[in-house]
C-alpha cells in the first residue's frame, strides 16, 4: 500500500498502516468511510461522559460505548482500539502525558471506550459537491479553536465546545450548511460562520488544537462542533486517568458515510 493514495485505502489497509506505525492526520484518508474520535475512561466516570454527550449532542455524537476493557468495536470487526489510531493522548488527572502511536502498555480492565463522530466524515459530501478543503489542500491538519460557549456540565464533566474551522469559498457556504445538516451523527450543520470573535477566538492563526489554515480571498470561517471538546473537559475536570485520540488522529471505522445520512 506504499503508493496507493490514502484516500483510495479501504478502513482494514488505513488501519494496518497505523498499527504499523504510520502517523499523520486522517483527513482524506479511505474515502467514503466514517471516522470516530476516541475517549477511553475507567469505568466510575464513564456514566459522566455518557450524560456529558447526550447534554452535548453536536460536539458529542455517540457512534458506539464498549464494555469495560473490551478492545475492539461493532464499527470494525477485527479492530484494535489500542493500535489502530496514527497518535493517542494518554491523560492523568487532567494533565496531557504521553503521545505514544499505541497505547497497549496503557490499556486498563476498567476502560469503557466511547467512539464519537467526526466532521472529517463529511468532507467527502463536501469534496464531491465541489467545495474545497483547504487543509488537504495545504496538507495540514484541521485547525480547532476552545470557544467561549460552555457545554452543558454532567456529573463531573465540565468545558468549553471546540469547534473544527474550515475556510468556505462565500457562495458555497449555504450548500455546505445544507449538506452537512444531513450528517447528524458526525457533528451535522455548523455552529457559526464569520466572525471568530464571536466565539471568543483571537487569533485564526493560532489553533488550540491542529493547524493553521490559511484562507484564500473570498473564503468564510465556517465552524463545526468538534469530538475535542471532550478533551477540552477532561483537561478542565480532571479525572484520574484517559485515554484519547490525538487531534485529527482518528479512528477509521467500517462504516459508510451513507450510513448515517439522514435524507
Amino acid at each position: 500500500m506504499g503508493t496507493t493514495p490514502p484516500a483510495s485505502l479501504t478502513p482494514a489497509e488505513a488501519r494496518s498502516a497505523f498499527r504499523a506505525g504510520r502517523s499523520g492526520p486522517t483527513a482524506g484518508w479511505a474515502t467514503g468511510h466514517t471516522q470516530a474520535n476516541l475517549v477511553a475512561v475507567p469505568a466510575d466516570w464513564a456514566y459522566d461522559v455518557l450524560l456529558f454527550a447526550q447534554r452535548n449532542p453536536k460536539p458529542c455524537p455517540v457512534l458506539d460505548v464498549t464494555e469495560p476493557g473490551e478492545t475492539s468495536t461493532v464499527l470494525a470487526p477485527g479492530a484494535d482500539l489500542r493500535t489502530d489510531l496514527p497518535r493517542y493522548r494518554v491523560y492523568r488527572d487532567g494533565q496531557l502525558t504521553a503521545e505514544p502511536t499505541e497505547v497497549t502498555d496503557w490499556w486498563r480492565e476498567d476502560l469503557v471506550a466511547f467512539l464519537i463522530g467526526c466532521s472529517f466524515t463529511f468532507e467527502g459530501a463536501l469534496d464531491a459537491a465541489g467545495i474545497p478543503l483547504r487543509h488537504i489542500e495545504q496538507s495540514r491538519n484541521v485547525a480547532m479553536y476552545r470557544t467561549n460557549r460552555p457545554c452543558r456540565p454532567a456529573g463531573r464533566l465540565h468545558g468549553p465546545l471546540v469547534v473544527s474551522m474550515r475556510p468556505i469559498p462565500a457562495p458555497l457556504v449555504d450548500l455546505a450548511w445544507r449538506l452537512t445538516a444531513l450528517l447528524p451523527a458526525v457533528h451535522g450543520a455548523p455552529v457559526h460562520a464569520g466572525d471568530p470573535g464571536e466565539l471568543g477566538i483571537k487569533d485564526l492563526d493560532v489553533p488550540d488544537y491542529g493547524d493553521a489554515v490559511r484562507q484564500l480571498p473570498g473564503d468564510i470561517p465556517v465552524f463545526w462542533a468538534c469530538g475535542v471538546t471532550p478533551q477540552a473537559a477532561l483537561a478542565a475536570s480532571a479525572p484520574p486517568f484517559a485515554i484519547t485520540h490525538a487531534p485529527g488522529h482518528m479512528f477509521i471505522t467500517d462504516a459508510r458515510d451513507a450510513d448515517y445520512r439522514i435524507a
